[in-house]
């Protein structure tokens, strides 16, 4: 049995992320679940729709390897160019 020193502790947005999965970029579908941060597998833009936004915003450039560290409801197909995204939440 793996132990957990962590079992008992509440869940925050500055908490480590304890579900991952992986994120299709998609203008219409929203994410599984909101995110603490995406993880960006292979570099590139990457559009997204904030949890309180209006309208998505691009990060330009972003690096393979980056974590962002955003809640986000979507991660728009349009403007997308980054790649193999997890989510972390």
């Amino acid at each position: 049995m793996i132990l957990d020193t962590f079992a008992n502790a509440t869940d925050s947005v500055v908490a480590p992320a304890t579900y991952l999965f992986p994120i299709v970029p998609s203008d219409i579908a929203e994410v599984e679940r909101v995110t603490k941060g995406i993880y960006i597998g292979s570099a590139g833009d990457l559009s997204l729709l904030s949890l309180d936004g209006a309208a998505p915003v691009t990060f330009s450039n972003v690096a393979a390897g980056t974590v962002l560290d955003v809640r986000v409801l979507k991660v728009m197909q349009s403007g997308t160019t980054a790649g193999a995204l997890v989510g972390l939440a």
